[in-house]
């Protein structure tokens, strides 16, 4: 049986703070400084006005994805890694955005030569990643993702899945804590290729 790599997309193969910032204050003339928590409380507008509420937030992000999903980079060695890693392991992506982003995602993934199967979410990753290990025969799992909410949710739901946090946006990183429930914290895909190559060598769950 083959192990299992979940990845999350945004800050951890692609891009994503730098670019929907850069375009908030070009169309919205809003300022976005993220502090790798809560995107409502990262956005300014630069009239003095009231910030925008969490419904608008929403609809911001609704205008970024998928319209102007082509303003994101790639992660340095991220495709180098998850090619190695595909030697040996099943590739999922978890990415938190609506189904209907889903054809633009995995577009979007693919020139960048990520050619693996996609899968969108919303809210806590534990359960679908619970589901997609079953699915999968229970092999040994990684779980990577730049939010600490989502490795607290999968050691809720899915316990013996190794979880690796990432913040792959250098002028992001500094100012985000390791998550309390993530195995490691690595922001480097070249070392963390080697950590996830590591636990699948070893052959067993983190609840071992």
């Amino acid at each position: 049986m083959r192990p299992l790599l979940i990845t999350d997309c945004d800050e951890v193969l692609l891009h994503m703070v730098k670019h929907f910032g850069a375009w908030v204050g070009e169309a919205h003339d809003i300022d976005f400084t993220p502090d790798g928590e809560d995107f409502a409380n990262s956005l300014r507008r630069r009239d003095g006005g009231p910030a925008p509420t969490r419904d608008e937030m929403w609809a911001l992000l609704g205008g970024f994805f998928p319209a102007e999903m082509d303003r994101q980079t790639l992660v340095p060695h991220a495709a180098e890694a998850l090619a190695q890693l595909a030697t040996q392991a099943d590739i999922v992506v978890l990415t938190n955005i609506t189904d209907a982003c889903k054809p633009a995602r995995i577009a979007q993934l693919a020139r960048f030569g990520i050619a693996h199967r996609v899968e969108c979410n919303q809210g806590g990753k534990g359960e679908p990643v619970a589901r997609l290990r079953a699915e999968y025969g229970d092999p040994v799992t990684v779980f990577v993702d730049d939010l600490a909410t989502h490795h607290q949710s999968v050691a809720d739901h899915a316990p013996a899945v190794h979880r690796l946090h990432m913040v792959s946006e250098p002028t992001l990183a500094p100012r985000v804590p390791p998550a309390p429930f993530a195995h490691a914290r690595i922001d480097d895909w070249r070392e963390a290729g080697a950590w996830i190559a590591a636990r699948f060598a070893a052959g067993v769950g983190a609840d071992a």
